[in-house]
């Protein structure tokens, strides 16, 4: 084997031992990647969501920071049966597992009742669509109340002894009292067709001139 051989195999193997050490560090590198990516990632660490509804915050907040979790809220509910500042709802649902410093959000319980401005319904609308309104955005209904009108117009909404307003914001816990007509309006338009039909009859009756017979 010559001097030229000797170079050429001596070459071929430098190749292969760097073409080796740089497979090896490749597979190094992945494999330090991926490791790193699952510490970061906490990669198979899950933490069962616990259930918090009917819990105060102040001790949900306490146990899910143990936990690693951390608890916000998002929204806020009126139930008078439940203490203020209790957990009324929560995402993610109890029994999910999520990682490590996810947001729990929840919605607690206000202290006091929500109120809502009272639409644009009296003097405005029907019993039927006046009563469809208030029900639907919660509000409570006594019997109607009734008074002089239009029959089964609103006139008005009283609560609690006093008269509200369209817009006036009311509790939602509060009853409201619809003032609604009871048809005398109508009434009395029939009276006066009445009595011009009876003005009428009078009339031709006075005009009337009885004929006796002819001699």
């Amino acid at each position: 084997m010559n001097i030229k051989e000797l170079k050429k195999k001596y070459a071929e193997n430098y190749l292969k031992s760097h073409l080796l050490l740089i497979a090896f560090v490749t597979l190094l590198l992945c494999l330090g990647i991926g490791f790193g990516l699952d510490i970061y990632t906490h990669h198979g660490e899950n933490i069962l969501v616990p259930n918090l509804i009917g819990k105060s915050y102040e001790q949900a907040y306490k146990e899910m920071e143990e936990q690693g979790l951390i608890v916000q809220v998002s929204d806020s509910g009126y139930n008078k049966q439940q203490p203020a500042n209790t957990i009324l709802a929560q995402t993610p649902n109890a029994g999910m597992h999520v990682k490590e410093g996810h947001v729990i959000y929840v919605t607690v319980n206000s202290p006091s009742s929500p109120t809502f401005a009272i639409p644009d319904i009296i003097d405005n609308s029907s019993l039927r669509e006046a009563e469809a309104r208030l029900s639907a955005m919660g509000f409570h209904l006594t019997e109607p109340q009734e008074v002089e009108g239009e029959k089964d117009w609103v006139y008005g909404i009283v609560c609690q002894g006093r008269r509200v307003s369209n817009g006036d914001r009311v509790s939602i816990e509060r009853p409201l009292t619809l003032l609604v007509g009871r048809g005398v309006a109508d009434s009395l338009d029939e009276l006066g067709i009445l009595e011009d039909s009876l003005a009428t009859v009078n009339g031709d009756s006075d005009s009337f001139v009885e004929v006796g017979p002819t001699e």
